[in-house]
Parts: C-alpha cells; structure tokens; sequence
C-alpha cells in the first residue's frame, strides 16, 4: 500500500504521465523473431530455476542451509527475469511503445531490488562455505533453520530498503522529456529527463552501489579470503571438497562482477562510443546470462544436486 501511495503522488506531481522506449525504433517483421527468441530464453530460466527450486524443496537431503540459500537465489533469478522480459515482450507488439509512470517505476523497483538480493544472497551463501569450512564443528550450531530463513529475509529486506533510500528521490522529479533510448525503465536515462538537475542523482548512485554492491562484496571477499587462509593449512582431500562447492559461486560473483562493470562502463563513459545495439544489450548482460547461469552452474557442480536430479528424473520415469 505505501508502494502505490508513493507511486500515485509521484504520478500527481509529474508533468509526465508516460515514457516512450526509444530504443526499440523500427524493427519490422524482425519483432515475431525477437518475440520468439525472448520467450524461449525467459521460459528457459524459468523452468531452469523452478526445477532447481523442486528439487531442493522435495528431497530432504538437500534441506540444509546452503541448498536453502541456493533456493532463495534461484526465486531471485526469476524475480530479476520477471522484472525485465514481459515488459520486452509486450513492447514488441506496440506502435507507441510508451510505458506509463506506475509501471516505469514499478519494473525500476523490482530490477534495482533484484540487483542487491542477488549480492547479499552471494553474501549469505559465502557466509555459509566459511562458516562450514573454517568452524564445521560450530556449524550446526550457528546456522540452524531458524537462523537461515532470517537471514533469508534480511536479505529481501535490506535490497528493499536500500532502493528506497537510493531512489525515492525520483518519485518526486517533475520531467520535462519522455523519450528514454533503452529497451526497459533505467533509472540513469530517467533522472536526465528532469527539468533540473539535482547533485542527488550522483548521490543516489553512490549510495546504491555502496550499499548494494561494496558492501555484500566487502563480506564475500573477506569470507573467500578467512576461507583460502585455512585451506591453504588442510589436507588436499578438504581442499577439493572447499574447491568443488566455492567453485560455483565463485564463477556466480565474477559474473555479476563483470555485468556492472559492463553496465556503468556502457552509461557513464562510452555512451557516444559504441554502437546502439551494444548499448541496449551491455546494461542487461546480467539480467540475460545470471538467471540461467544460476542453476546450471549449482546443478551441474554440486554432487549431492546431481544425485538429486538423477533421482528426480527416475522416479518420474
């Protein structure tokens, strides 16, 4: 309800009641290839993370505290896709390709919430590989079931609220320009459309990036560090389980990692630079591979999943 309340007086002192997605232009019959190509990938990660999901939530063996984390990022991964490819899909479609305030906004807070759930999950997850490693004899004791879906939820609530605090300036701009050259409601693209600019643009971005992403990266990179520290001391037999479940993240961080790189390296400096295509497909890197790579990269890697899968299979059969 204070969503809506807030969207609602943010629509009532705007001069704006819609923005046009500019960036589509004119693609032709190459929508009905673009509309198919879309939809398979979004069903793809959907089904993908869903599977995953049913496989940790029927099989008992997998309810610990890891596969519990993992489950937790998985419902992300569709969030972030949800928040991205039925906006992509409709506009296909569409002459005007115009998106009203409450929608614009409503696809901003879900994309930027996605963003930081997906950090502080790798955070959490990270959390639980030094917690295992470095105190397995504490372990069960420290992350109890309880203790998990707390964590879990601080998680939701945190990225919540460091989108509130980042951007609820925006609620409040007048705009003096509709025309957004994206494909999806960017928050940078919009802020310029003001009719004045405000040093809290540059601040909102700076807190956002501080809260969201150095500081979840702050702890996974402290976590990987107290956890390379002991497993440089063990056996080579623990170094290989440490490598076998900390690979998967590890490839899920740099990913990420790479993705914002690319996303405020495509806005902030070579705007005029690249071509048109790279600029629209560049910001969304994350949102097109993270999804999928999610729950290939844990189902393909973790043993105790695999074994899951194939007994999930089998008894279908």
């Amino acid at each position: 309800n204070n969503m809506c309340h807030i969207l609602e007086k943010m629509g009532n002192s705007s001069e704006t009641a819609s923005f046009v997605l500019a960036a589509y232009g004119n693609i032709g019959q190459l929508k009905y290839v673009y509309f198919i190509i879309i939809l398979i990938w979004y069903l793809s990660i959907c089904v993908a993370n869903t599977v995953l999901i049913v496989v940790i939530r029927v099989d008992r063996r997998l309810h610990e505290p890891m596969y519990m984390l993992l489950n937790n990022l998985c419902v992300n991964e569709i969030n972030a896709s949800t928040s991205l490819y039925p906006l992509l899909l409709s506009q296909m479609f569409s002459d005007s390709h115009e998106v009203t305030l409450p929608w614009c906004f409503l696809q901003m807070c879900c994309m930027y919430t996605s963003g930081p759930v997906e950090f502080c999950s790798l955070a959490a997850m990270a959390y639980d590989r030094y917690i295992s490693i470095c105190h397995p004899l504490r372990y069960n004791v420290i992350m109890k079931t309880e203790r998990v879906f707390l964590l879990i939820l601080l998680v939701w609530l945190y990225s919540f609220l460091s989108f509130i605090f980042s951007f609820s300036f925006i609620f409040s701009l007048k705009f003096c320009g509709n025309i957004i050259h994206s494909v999806y409601c960017d928050h940078q693209l919009i802020i310029r459309l003001s009719c004045s600019f405000s040093i809290q643009s540059f601040i909102s971005d700076i807190s956002f990036a501080i809260l969201s992403f150095f500081i979840p990266f702050s702890f996974i990179l402290v976590s990987y560090l107290k956890i390379l520290r002991v497993c440089l001391k063990t056996s080579k037999e623990n170094k290989q389980k440490a490598v076998t479940t900390c690979t998967p993240h590890i490839i899920s961080v740099s990913n990420l990692f790479v993705g914002c790189i690319f996303y405020f390296i495509d806005f902030r400096f070579l705007v005029s630079q690249v071509p048109v295509e790279v600029r629209i497909i560049l910001p969304m890197y994350v949102l097109i591979f993270q999804p999928m790579l999610t729950p290939f990269m844990y189902g393909f890697n973790l043993p105790k999943i695999k074994q899951s899968y194939q007994r999930f299979l089998l008894k279908r059969k």
